[in-house]
């Protein structure tokens, strides 16, 4: 009676629940982490994981390899939701492994989906736990566990990154599913176009939920021909998979915007533009881009070009006065002007140890030349005096110390010889600043 059960809801589950691979050998992608002679392929094999965390994106076959270690496990396996579960659930397992394990030497997985969403206290509760061996814990999120939980517990675990499917795993998937007469539709008519199955498994992101998913809805919702051939064409493909969801969190966020300051600094316009395209399809609010552009205007560009921090400003103007989408090409030729203008950190070198000198403090009266004169009776105390007024000479330049007392002699700004730099470090020549 329970396998009649059971077999009635493995048929009515989702195809890509039902295609879920249970040995290593079926297991798809990854091959960074297991692949023959991999270090996680070793220890599954022998048998002898250690607590650990996978992380990656969905569909990439996380709880998959964690139900694939405990169907090749002689150990027991618990599996928890952070989302759904609390301290006490926690608590039972423990409890029941710790019994498990005095009483016939049998060790204990546990599996907890979205492991990042466990608070301190949750983790806390597992560590003395995972400490002592008397669980095996395998963490799975998509998010940075570096970034996202807490230190002690990820201090206690191995990282396993898995990485998002290509498009030909998705297609070893989608041709697994169509030739599989248990689970898939290995026993049914059904014909799929090559470039149908490659729109799916392109536009799936990665995901193999996804592409199972949209191949399944493709199969269900196709009328049979006269022949009773469910034929899956490239159009019908393309109506079963909506176009690719990037799900940007607070992690993928931060390394996404690094990668586009990292371009711009870098010269490289096309893959600047790339990211920015990837941040404002995420959903990323345009006007944090923009102030990262403001920034790097000065950053890594600053008096080499000057016209670039008006662009970057302008690029703002349009986004507040114009809005989105159409700000996008003002904002586009503010990055191309970054990426394309010639490059300098002069500006920010020189303010940054201005500001460490600053801190630094032991701070000197400012010098009489340099004081304030704008009140009545200043020439009493001598504020002002000895001060030269540079319009009044040649050239409206004259040299005098405008240095404080503390750093006088230091140089901040220093020019490169790139640009609109270039032609700084010859004016200062005529002056007698000679730049190295």
């Amino acid at each position: 009676m329970n396998s009649f059960f059971t077999a009635n809801e493995r048929s009515a589950s989702p195809l890509a629940d039902r295609m879920r691979p249970q040995s290593l050998d079926e297991f798809i992608g990854q091959t960074h982490i297991v692949g023959k002679g991999r270090l996680l392929r070793r220890a599954i094999e022998a048998d002898r994981m250690t607590s650990s965390i996978f992380y990656g994106p969905p569909g990439c076959g996380k709880t998959t390899l964690a139900h694939i270690i405990a169907n090749s496990s002689h150990a027991a396996f618990a599996r928890l939701n952070a989302v759904t579960s609390g301290v006490a659930d926690v608590r039972k397992v423990i409890a029941e492994a710790e019994q498990r394990l005095s009483l016939y030497g049998t060790p204990t997985y546990l599996l907890l989906d979205e492991c990042h969403r466990w608070n301190k206290a949750q983790s806390d509760s597992i560590l003395p736990a995972i400490e002592q061996g008397k669980i095996r814990f395998i963490g799975s999120t998509t998010e940075n566990p570096l970034v996202a939980m807490t230190p002690a517990i990820v201090s206690r675990c191995r990282l396993f990154e898995f990485r998002a499917l290509t498009p030909e795993d998705l297609l070893v998937a989608l041709n697994r599913a169509l030739a599989d007469p248990i689970n898939g539709y290995g026993t049914m008519a059904v014909k799929a176009d090559p470039e149908a199955l490659s729109h799916i498994a392109r536009i799936a992101g990665g995901d193999v939920r996804n592409a199972l998913g949209a191949l399944e809805l493709a199969v269900l919702s196709t009328e049979p021909d006269q022949s009773g051939l469910i034929h899956i064409t490239l159009e019908v493909a393309e109506e079963s998979i909506q176009k690719p969801i990037l799900r940007c969190d607070e992690s993928l966020y931060y390394d996404m915007l690094s990668a586009f300051c990292k371009s711009m600094r870098g010269s490289d316009s096309d893959a600047a533009l790339a990211w920015f395209a990837r941040l404002i399809y995420a959903g990323v609010d345009p006007r944090l881009i923009v102030r990262r552009i403001i920034v790097h205007a000065s950053e890594d560009v600053g008096l080499a070009n000057p016209l670039a921090m008006l662009q970057a400003n302008a690029a703002a103007n349009a986004l507040e006065t114009v809005g989105m989408p159409e700000a996008r090409i003002s904002i586009a030729q503010a990055i191309i002007a970054v990426c394309e203008s010639p490059k300098s950190d002069s500006v920010i070198r020189a303010v940054s140890e201005a500001m460490a000198d600053a801190e630094k403090g032991g701070f000197q009266p400012v010098p009489p030349h340099l004081r304030d004169t704008h009140y009545k009776g200043h020439e009493r105390i001598g504020s002002g005096k000895g001060y030269l007024y540079p319009h009044d000479f040649p050239g409206h330049y004259v040299r005098q110390e405008y240095m404080p007392a503390e750093v006088a002699g230091h140089r901040y700004y220093i020019p490169s010889d790139q640009g609109q730099e270039l032609k700084l470090r010859e004016r200062r020549r005529t002056r007698g600043i000679v730049d190295p």
